[in-house]
């Protein structure tokens, strides 16, 4: 089936103190929508007692749901009535043969001018679950962006007890300033940016900030009732704890596929990640806070330490207003272990109806290191300024690359044969430096990188075996690493460095968890399988957007095969150009 979006990109100005955000619980039935208007509107808001002009789509914060079945192709129009330009990503749908839709700005295609239009096409293959969509230009998915919801194929079901209905949780950050203001000083200064001014629940802070507690978003549920919980993190450079207060949270499924039951009192979410989970309403009837705030582990990183917060309040004839909500334990911001257990707990369901495919044996292994590093201030009489550690220029890589992105898409050169000074393949396959990645102390001369455009290049069908190693350079953090067009396995996770003798004995390559992002611990790593199968140009970078700016990013070109159905799709005659 072909499901026509009608999609459009507009600025919408923020005024009315957090204008109450509006739900309506999508229980699925066998009538599908097959036509989406997605139309931009000037509406008013505010956050934070301020108003302000955003990026949005359809007038919408957060944007609209797209809804889908298994297997199922949607056209999405794009309509550019911004006044910059825009690209949209469709993350976790692996859209196979088809790169031209997929969306980051000069990896796959040029950015939809203002006033121009371009029709994407979404091909789900074997997606089922909770995945999204967002802007893939500069800073501006702060705003743009929304949920995709996959439903199992007709005929067939959840593998679990159907809930009695559904509820989509998206994560955010919120700054008071023009988000695009925010980048350009970012940009300028060469060290970090400025922290969010707030985190969001479907587009509203919570009652813990100013001029919020009237709109706080609110879940209504039934006492003996069963949720699904649809929660997806947004936000633009912080990983997250969620919790429901008194009540445990069961993990379904992550990052559109299934997953044996998981029932834990918080989840850890890392920007790109989406997690499914069952919610038994199964307490005393009353009002009990969902909450989530970051979890930062950075030594001298700031964040945004602040608590975004929802309701979740039962039908019934108590006095709801007689006493505050409960407010959830969490655990504290730097808590790695809380996090790295969490993510380590996840397993594939690996079952009859939902079988994975795990390589066993590896054709292609890379192991890559993943750091923020800095550069010398230059002295070139710029307007950049370097207020990164000591003087320097903040900067972040992988095998000790920062990326620089070409002046015409990778995709477009690639296709039409262009290489030389667009890009190169010369990506190392290994660290060029061997070290202590994860020791305390570091040479300063390691923390230095090279700039380049240089990509991996791999052969249709083969095995493939990543490697992402943390390092301690400038600042240990973990990386949530994102893939475009695969979902991987990932075989193991662990903390110091990576053992190449040992820790490929421990892999778990029987049920390891399918996901489009993984969280690279700090100072440890993350061990990650998948098959080459789907021709194209496919990004893989950091899902912090200061990190992906900074240049923590690469390109895998996946060669075709020889086959017709090994090749890429035509290429759309409406491509924006540079």
């Amino acid at each position: 089936m072909k499901v026509i979006v009608n999609l459009w990109v507009g600025r919408t100005v923020l005024r009315a103190c957090l204008l109450a955000f509006m739900f309506t619980i999508f229980q699925h039935t066998q009538a599908f929508i097959q036509h989406y208007n997605f139309i931009v509107k000037e509406t008013s808001y505010q956050r934070l007692c301020e108003s302000k002009s955003i990026l949005t789509v359809n007038g919408q914060f957060p944007g609209p749901t797209i809804y889908a079945r298994k297997g199922e192709t949607i056209i999405v129009d794009v309509y550019n009535e911004g006044k910059t330009n825009i690209t949209i990503h469709w993350h976790g749908v692996k859209q196979p043969r088809n790169p031209w839709s997929d969306g980051p700005e000069y990896i796959t295609q040029c950015p939809i001018q203002p006033g121009s239009k371009f029709r994407q096409m979404l091909i789900f293959s074997d997606e089922e679950g909770t995945l999204w969509w967002h802007a893939h230009r500069e800073w501006d998915r702060a705003t743009v962006y929304g949920a995709i919801a996959v439903y199992p194929k007709l005929g067939t079901t959840y593998p679990f007890p159907r809930p009695v209905a559904e509820l989509t949780l998206v994560l955010g950050e919120w700054w008071k300033e023009n988000i695009m203001l925010v980048y350009e000083q970012f940009i300028t200064s060469g060290g970090q940016p400025i922290d969010s001014d707030a985190y969001t629940i479907n587009g509203q802070p919570g009652d813990f900030y100013p001029c919020s507690e009237r709109e706080t978003f609110k879940l209504e549920v039934e006492c003996g009732k069963t949720y699904l919980l649809r929660i997806i993190n947004a936000a633009m450079n912080e990983m997250l704890f969620f919790r429901v207060a008194e009540h445990k949270l069961k993990v379904v499924g992550t990052d559109g596929s299934y997953t044996k039951p998981l029932t834990r009192e918080f989840i850890t979410i890392t920007p790109g990640q989406t997690f499914d989970c069952i919610l038994e309403a199964n307490q005393k009837p009353g009002r009990y806070y969902m909450a989530a705030r970051a979890y930062s582990s950075g030594v001298n990183v700031s964040f945004d330490n602040t608590t975004t917060t929802a309701i979740l309040e039962y039908k019934g004839n108590y006095d709801e207003y007689s006493s505050p909500p409960s407010l959830p334990d969490l655990p504290c911001y730097n808590d790695t272990l809380a996090s790295v257990d969490f993510s380590a707990s996840l397993r594939s369901l690996a079952s009859e109806d939902h079988p994975i495919s795990v390589p066993t044996e590896v054709k292609d292994r890379l192991i890559s290191t993943v750091s923020i590093n800095a550069y010398p201030c230059p002295i070139n009489g710029t307007n950049s300024t370097c207020q990164g550690p000591n003087g320097t220029r903040l900067a972040a890589s992988m095998n000790n690359i920062s990326f620089v992105n070409p002046s015409i898409d990778i995709l477009e050169a690639y296709y039409y044969h262009i290489k030389g000074v667009l890009f190169g393949e010369k990506f190392p396959k290994f660290p060029p430096y061997v070290f202590n990645y994860t020791a305390d102390v570091l040479p300063l001369q390691l923390e230095i990188p090279e700039s380049g455009t240089h990509v991996v290049m791999l052969k249709y069908n083969t095995t493939v075996e990543l490697v992402f190693q943390g390092t301690n350079l400038v600042a240990g953090i973990d990386h949530p690493m994102h893939l475009h067009g695969f979902n991987f396995y990932t075989v193991g996770l662990g903390l110091g460095n990576f053992d190449e003798g040992t820790d490929p004995l421990n892999y778990n390559l029987v049920d390891p968890p399918r996901q489009n992002t993984v969280a690279v611990p700090k100072r440890g790593w993350a061990a990650i399988r998948f098959k080459a199968d789907n021709p194209g140009v496919w990004f893989l970078h950091c899902h912090f957007e200061r990190h992906l700016t900074w240049g923590m990013r690469t390109v895998f070109i996946v060669r075709e095969g020889d086959c017709p159905d090994e090749k890429l799709l035509p290429r759309p005659l409406d491509m924006p150009l540079c």
